[in-house]
């Protein structure tokens, strides 16, 4: 029997490749995608991407979206009530396992770990500890195709905005940024590739820059970066 399982979905390449992984174990059974999206903006959470997009991006997946609206600034206390209740839900419809493309933030493993476990849903982390640069080389030679949409602009310029992932990608990024961007210094929007039906297409739009308080506390200001995908219609 497979594992009724929901994916929490980001938009991007980690996602994209944990959840190929999943499909073809033929052991769990992928009945929707959870993304967080931010009500105010009505963007995705992090990556900025508008909600059009993740829309199309997952009908082209054939899979059904569950979103988490939060607020613009939610706080930590609002953020875990509205998983609780989206959790709850998820059981109730005959859920037991989530799934997510985690590679090796074990605080933030831990985190989601012992939230679900008040739920008594069993997590899957299918690429965790794999080494970043041999998974940014497999999600390419299985024909992925993704887009920068986010930077931390401390960490990279604002050239390596709308830059798709190649090889070349990989050799251009500084020493220091991890090849996945797998602390936070980049974020992507996977749009082609062999889990979906047919790639989304898109345009590049205006990039915007802001700068945000440091979430560890410390007080400090991050710049990032970010750049809008429109949307193109099937008649373009």
């Amino acid at each position: 029997m497979e594992l009724r399982t929901f994916f929490n979905w980001s938009s991007g390449k980690d996602s994209a490749l944990a959840l190929y992984h999943l499909q073809q174990q033929g052991r769990y059974q992928i009945g929707c995608l959870l993304t967080t999206v931010n009500a105010h903006y009505n963007r995705v959470s992090m990556h900025g991407l508008k909600r059009e997009i993740l829309e199309a991006q997952t009908a082209a997946m054939g899979i059904p979206l569950e979103i988490i609206e939060v607020p613009e600034k939610p706080s930590m206390e609002t953020y875990n009530a509205l998983m609780e209740s989206k959790m709850k839900h998820l059981v109730s419809l005959g859920y037991t396992h989530a799934a997510f493309g985690d590679i090796f933030l074990e605080d933030l493993k831990t985190y989601r770990e012992q939230m679900l476990a008040t739920q008594n849903i069993k997590t899957v982390f299918p690429i965790w500890k794999r080494d970043t640069t041999e998974l940014l080389l497999e999600f390419l030679d299985l024909g992925f195709k993704s887009v920068v949409v986010c930077i931390n602009n401390s960490k990279l310029d604002k050239e390596f905005l709308g830059a798709e992932l190649s090889r070349d990608f990989l050799k251009a990024l500084p020493k220091d940024v991890d090849p996945c961007g797998e602390n936070g210094e980049f974020h992507t929007f996977c749009h082609a590739g062999p889990i979906f039906d047919h790639p989304i297409s898109f345009d590049l739009g205006e990039q915007v820059f802001r700068t945000y308080n440091d979430p560890s506390d410390k007080g400090e200001q991050i710049p990032f970066g970010f750049v809008d995908l429109l949307l193109k219609s099937a008649v373009d």
